[in-house]
């Protein structure tokens, strides 16, 4: 049994493969469970990745990720795994269990799914693009090419859509929302209304570029419709009580995209 020393915790994981008829056994998941609390993470392929799979086998695959989970958290990850060790066969093969020591389940399944499964990249079906900010605000913003800087495996269940980029976001305004330094995915063009929400802006007169992109809430003041907020200045508020809100006037920054969440690392 190897150990990797990648972090705080010791787990166990474990490689799902599936053998379909007449196919020979293809690696299909990562399998993980904490052991000290039981915790379970897991990332699947999924049916598509076969070619002429029968009715009852694609039936089996569509329902297998609900029902693991169902099952971890009825038993707990490690009692899965010893169920899952002693009863498949077949139509379904798994892995010895190797200890890994990790700092994030998802992260670490992630990581051995690329490792182990495929590591294809499907843009904006399982990554997304990642920018710096100045890129992202240069293509999202102003509709030119921002040099992208490679690609992001998604959360398994954010539903995608093409105007959906990864940025790094510094600075402690916004914590603890967004700690500083983190991978954050954000949607852009922005539509509807704006209050309330988290944006990325980009102040037009700061020069200094650790300052001139920024996440901050949009927020509308008092009974003000709207439209006529925009022709005033516009409150723009961080997280972290440490730090103030402030002002700016509406044509002195503009919206390149919506905060989504923070990517787990």
């Amino acid at each position: 049994m190897s150990v990797v020393s990648i972090g705080t915790w010791q787990a166990y994981w474990s490689l799902l493969e599936v053998a379909p008829s007449g196919q020979p056994p293809a690696p299909y998941g990562v399998l993980l469970a904490n052991e000290e609390t039981g915790e379970w993470a897991q990332r699947l392929r999924g049916p598509e990745c076969f070619e002429d799979l029968d009715e009852g086998e694609s039936d089996i695959l569509d329902a297998l990720a609900a029902d693991l989970e169902r099952k971890a958290g009825e038993m707990g990850g490690l009692r899965l795994l010893d169920w899952l060790e002693d009863s498949v066969s077949g139509f379904f093969r798994i892995s010895d269990r190797t200890a890994i020591s990790c700092r994030d389940a998802r992260a670490t399944v992630d990581r051995l799914f690329d490792e182990h499964v495929d590591a294809t990249v499907r843009p904006f079906i399982t990554h997304l693009p990642l920018y710096g900010l100045r890129a992202a605000a240069t293509k999202f913003g102003e509709g030119m090419g921002g040099e992208q800087e490679g690609w992001v495996r998604a959360p398994e269940k954010l539903r995608l859509t093409e105007g959906m980029f990864v940025a790094h976001v510094i600075g402690r305004s916004m914590e603890p929302l967004i700690p500083d330094g983190s991978a954050c995915v954000f949607r852009a063009p922005v539509t509807g209304s704006r209050n309330s929400r988290y944006l990325l802006i980009e102040k037009f007169d700061e020069t200094d570029f650790d300052a001139r992109y920024t996440v901050k809430r949009y927020a509308r003041r008092g009974a003000l419709q709207e439209s006529e907020d925009r022709e005033q200045a516009i409150r723009l508020e961080p997280v972290n009580r440490e730090f103030e809100a402030f002002d700016l006037a509406s044509d002195k920054f503009r919206v390149v995209a919506e905060f989504v969440q923070v990517l787990e690392s």
